[in-house]
């Protein structure tokens, strides 16, 4: 129970990396809050919570919205008292060659997989800061490290959130929130089929990998869990690859 007594807040919780990390903060003792904008599925994921003795409430958040990052993060404060951890883990994805990568692309990528990383610290801080200090986990990718063809949008986005975290590492370092980041690879989510909806597309992916899998979302939230918890409590901005060694 390594979060017992700490309230998270884990943002495109409703399904892959972000429901198996809400899931394991659930079972180390943290009330969790759970945002996403597909309503249903987010639901019955804070509802399974709760139906193995955990604390969970779910929140349909738009997190390109401040307004409605504000009331995401109030639900957590106003429902369990405090905020001592958020995930920032919403995000999309497209492939686009550049010449068909239209600025209503980039910028709908930009928005979320950058900009709402940037709402959730910015506007998690006061709470953070209220409860003695904490941890910001920011979810970018392997795509943030390296570059890759007909994915600039996708890359230049989680390269930002790489070092967006960097900076706010030593930024917020003397008022005790630790702020990292997670760089999956190939993982088997949802998302990932949007990138490469055909199987064998997704095996030839697999097959690139040195460990010669992808991963499994339960597999990213163990690291994110170790990010978060005080077993880390000497790390920050560190960009952490969980990738089976593909950026090695």
């Amino acid at each position: 129970m390594r979060l017992a007594g700490r309230v998270a807040v884990v943002t495109g919780a409703a399904a892959g990396i972000g429901r198996a990390t809400a899931e394991r903060l659930a079972r180390e003792g943290a009330a969790v809050v759970l945002a996403d904008v597909a309503v249903a599925a987010g639901a019955a994921v804070a509802a399974g919570i709760r139906a193995r003795g955990g604390r969970a409430e779910f929140v349909d958040a738009d997190v390109t919205d401040e307004a409605e990052v504000a009331r995401m993060l109030a639900t957590a404060v106003d429902g369990f008292g405090r905020l001592d951890v958020l995930v920032n883990n919403a995000g999309c994805g497209a492939l686009a060659a550049l010449e068909d990568l239209t600025p209503a692309i980039w910028d709908r990528t930009l928005d979320l997989d950058l900009r709402a990383v940037y709402l959730g610290c910015r506007l998690a801080v006061p709470h953070l800061r209220r409860s003695g200090g904490g941890a910001i986990l920011n979810v970018a990718s392997q795509s943030g490290l390296q570059g890759q063809a007909h994915n600039a949008a996708y890359c230049a986005a989680k390269g930002g959130v790489v070092l967006l975290t960097r900076a706010l590492a030593r930024e917020l370092a003397p008022v005790g929130i630790r702020v990292n980041c997670l760089c999956p690879g190939g993982t088997d989510t949802a998302l990932l089929r949007t990138f490469v909806p055909d199987p064998a597309g997704r095996a030839a992916v697999a097959a690139r990998i040195p460990l010669g899998r992808l991963a499994r979302p339960e597999e990213v939230a163990a690291a994110a869990l170790f990010l978060v918890s005080d077993d880390a409590s000497y790390v920050t901005g560190v960009a952490l690859p969980v990738d089976g060694g593909a950026t090695a």
